[in-house]
């Protein structure tokens, strides 16, 4: 009789409803516990997952660069390309050793540019601050659009 298993395997019953001796030896051999994977292998196995994830965040970092270049032509840019595809770890550091310095240079312009976005940013949804309340309210007095009474209440309120 066939039935499966507590993994799933088809294991065969004996008409007693036991299971049979070489079965059970088949399954405990599929099963893999903690204690047969030694912590050594538990800290070599995180660190080539670390290098295996690093060594692709910096083919994409070179693939990125290379397309983002501006000084290089179409065709210089293929020819990288192929050179990275082709021979990925030769092509990956001569291309850092070629290239470092304008790297850099174009990292740097990425970060000033999306820092000043951000500023820019910030200061047009930031308030001006009591000041420039009170000058709001000071150009609206002298157009004759608010009272001194409410400008006196604008300028009391900006300054609490």
């Amino acid at each position: 009789m066939m039935t499966r298993g507590n993994f799933g395997e088809r294991v065969r019953r004996s008409p007693g409803g036991r299971i049979r001796a070489s079965t059970l030896e088949e399954a405990n051999k599929k099963m893999l516990l903690a204690a047969d994977y030694p912590f050594l292998g538990v800290l070599w196995s995180m660190l080539v997952f670390f290098l295996w994830i690093s060594w692709f965040v910096l083919l994409f970092h070179v693939i990125g660069d290379v397309f983002r270049r501006r000084d290089a032509s179409g065709a210089k840019k293929t020819l990288w390309l192929i050179f990275l595809i082709l021979v990925p770890f030769v092509g990956v550091f001569a291309y850092l050793i070629a290239n470092n310095d304008d790297m850099a240079r174009r990292n740097i312009e990425q970060a000033e540019a999306a820092r000043s976005e951000m500023d820019n940013y910030v200061r047009s949804v930031a308030g001006s601050g009591a000041a420039g309340e009170i000058e709001r309210a000071k150009g609206l007095l002298d157009s004759g659009a608010i009272t001194q009474a409410e400008f006196d209440a604008i300028k009391a309120k900006a300054l609490s």
